[in-house]
């Protein structure tokens, strides 16, 4: 069990989200960074979808009911075990009673907390991440309260070595300046003007306040159009559809992406870095690459098996640990 003491209404349990419920208008959800997320769960000895917290308010602090295996990924946020400062990436057995406290990243937005067996909560239409503006899954379907009581599964994690474990070299944060996101052309990519689907490539856009789980607006120096007016009816929309808006501002739709819309879309971001992207502050530059279907293919599968390679060099490195 694990105990809130801080109000951390933007701060909710998250899985992998629910994909195979968007057919019936429920949003995907689920971590933004699912690269961190999934890492956090291979360093506590879980399956990739179990749940755990998405932090973006701090101070956040929660005290341990119980002697619990946890890992902190994403953003390095500066943590303390009590008042043992912790490395970021890395997992730790807690004690019954000991307190986390977990102060504000100098760089990126989000950071997880990964508790072995993950938290238990229900399952609600395939999964356990929070979907706010449903009001439903993860914890009450809201974000997190002062007092808050949540539940870990039964783990299969015995033991971890004294000092933790975890990684040497921290991955690598989009730097506020530059990201490059891979996109791929969408449905009404030929809509648009080729001064339009050059634009797109060739300038930076920032990225607005107006960013959240839903989408990140855009903006930049030129706007984007389309060849003649458009009246699309509203059909289904995925995590990174960039979709163009009557300003010809661009939206990146993120992890509790709108299900349907009618705005015309120029493109759709690699699964991979949608990851980075959320991982960006309001006012960070990104750019777009075009890149083919085949090169989206492989860049998706190398990814994989960079987290397959992490999983087993992780298991082979604590085994060896606990053996000396």
């Amino acid at each position: 069990m694990l105990e809130v003491l801080t109000n951390a209404p933007l701060n909710t349990v998250q899985d992998l989200g629910r994909p195979e419920s968007i057919s019936y208008g429920v949003a995907c959800g689920g971590a933004m960074d699912c690269n961190a997320f999934t890492l956090g769960n291979i360093l506590v000895g879980n399956s990739p979808d179990a749940a755990g917290l998405e932090i973006v308010f701090f101070p956040f602090k929660i005290r341990f009911q119980q002697d619990c295996v946890f890992a902190i990924t994403g953003a390095p946020a500066k943590v303390r075990l009590d008042a043992v400062p912790l490395p970021s990436c890395w997992s730790m057995m807690a004690r019954a009673g000991q307190t986390l406290v977990m102060e504000a990243p100098e760089k990126g937005m989000r950071s997880y907390l990964t508790v072995a067996g993950g938290l238990d909560v229900p399952r609600v239409l395939g999964g356990r991440a929070t979907d706010i503006k449903g009001g439903f899954g993860g914890f009450e379907g809201r974000g997190l309260q002062k007092g808050d009581l949540l539940p870990c599964g039964k783990s299969t994690t015995c033991s971890m070595p004294t000092n933790g474990l975890g990684l040497a070299a921290l991955p690598q944060l989009p730097h506020k300046n530059g990201l490059e996101l891979h996109v791929l052309p969408a449905a009404e990519y030929e809509e648009f003007t080729q001064e339009s689907q050059a634009c797109l490539v060739q300038q930076q856009w920032r990225i607005t306040t107006q960013a959240n789980r839903v989408g990140f607006r855009l903006e930049g120096d030129t706007s984007l159009q389309t060849r003649r007016p458009l009246s699309l009816l509203s059909h289904g929309l995925l995590p990174g559809t960039v979709q163009v808006p009557p300003s010809g501002q661009p939206i990146i739709q993120m992890a509790d992406a709108n299900t349907c819309g009618g705005y015309p879309k120029i493109g759709i971001i690699a699964e991979p870095d949608l990851s980075l992207l959320s991982q960006m502050p309001p006012g960070g530059l990104v750019t777009f690459r075009m890149i083919t279907h085949e090169q989206a293919l492989t860049r998706f599968r190398a990814h994989r098996q960079h987290l397959r390679q992490l999983a087993e060099q992780i298991d082979a490195a604590k085994a060896y640990i606990l053996t000396q």
